[in-house]
């Protein structure tokens, strides 16, 4: 029990980033327990926070020599050979760890360093284990993620994983389709990635009934205007059941209109939004998203619809199951 106490205090200073104080803990819990595995142990976790992974190994070996089954030491441990690229040695690791006391978590980075060494399917399963043994909702949400972005991932070859570009990544993270996406050095325009949207209309053979505009209407557009022929209206008018297309020019996080608008079109599973710049750093806002900005400048890559194209219909995207079709007439690309 008093172990336990020690634990619980240690991972509440982890999840609040207060690395210092967790090591000093782990100091403190040293003169508590001297000579044993645990402050060892949680010197080696309070480590790992800090990015130190070489020193965290250290600590962790030494625990490791002072008590050969303590789960907690094999975990951290899988977790910092992970953080060196030891992939094989984390996974040995891990598998240890969960022989001695199975862990959700300790199947969740299982999954994660199987994902990272190209071997989806091995992941796949892992997080499917994990999904079993979640313990609350939360945590359950997260396992899923984690299952659709290592699904997601399958879309490219493995080879190309790791030279994703950032357009790419981001689909693999969130499900969503960014329309410049290519090759890095190129600065995506406005008029570019709104015919690239055109085009993926075109193909994928989208018919939206409705066309909400959550800025002032000025020409930039005009494109989507006449690709759909409709006449565009405000935000408060959004209607899932006409299968409306809602689009920015940035994402309109403080705006109550845009949140609930997007929110209706998600939940009913309708139509689909767009912002033309999304800032890379931030959760996405939209299922489409034209390019990617860092620090209010566009990430430097150019426009490529095939790729766009290849992403809507992948079955992990965000758009998986919408009806993009007033009334569910299926068109010939779909």
């Amino acid at each position: 029990m008093l172990r336990t106490g020690w634990t619980e205090c240690f991972e509440l200073l982890r999840s609040s980033g207060k690395m210092d104080d967790a090591l000093i803990l782990a100091t403190r819990a040293a003169e508590i327990f001297p000579a044993e595995a645990f402050p060892m142990a949680l010197r080696g976790a309070a480590f790992i926070e800090q990015r130190k992974y070489r020193d965290a190994m250290m600590a962790l070996e030494v625990a490791v020599g002072r008590d050969p089954d303590l789960a907690l030491t094999w975990h951290e441990m899988g977790y910092a050979a992970y953080r060196l690229g030891d992939g094989a040695r984390a996974l040995a690791a891990l598998d240890r760890a969960f022989a001695l006391e199975p862990h959700t978590e300790t199947l969740i980075l299982r999954g994660r360093i199987l994902r990272d060494s190209g071997e989806l399917y091995a992941a796949e399963v892992s997080f499917e284990a994990a999904l079993h043994s979640a313990e609350h909702e939360a945590q359950e949400a997260g396992i899923r993620r984690e299952v659709m972005i290592t699904r997601r991932q399958g879309a490219f070859p493995p080879s190309w994983v790791r030279d994703l570009t950032p357009a790419e990544q981001w689909f693999v993270e969130h499900g969503v389709i960014v329309l410049a996406s290519a090759d890095e050095g190129t600065r995506p325009t406005e008029a570019g990635i709104i015919a690239s949207l055109v085009e993926l209309i075109h193909d994928r053979g989208w018919e939206f009934g409705q066309l909400v505009i959550a800025d002032e209407p000025d020409g930039r557009w005009r494109p989507i205007v006449d690709v759909t022929g409709l006449t565009p209206e405000t935000v408060e008018r959004v209607d899932p059941e006409q299968i409306p297309l809602l689009v920015s020019l940035r994402p309109r996080h403080d705006d109550p209109g845009w949140i609930d608008a997007s929110r209706r079109i998600a939940d009913s599973f309708r139509g689909a939004t767009f912002v033309l710049w999304h800032p890379a750093e931030a959760a996405p806002a939209a299922e489409l998203v034209g390019g990617l900005e860092q620090s209010g400048h566009p990430v430097p890559l150019e426009t490529d619809p095939s790729t766009a194209i290849v992403m809507a219909q992948h079955p992990a995207s965000r758009l998986v199951g919408r009806l993009m079709r007033p009334y569910g007439v299926p068109s010939e690309a779909e």
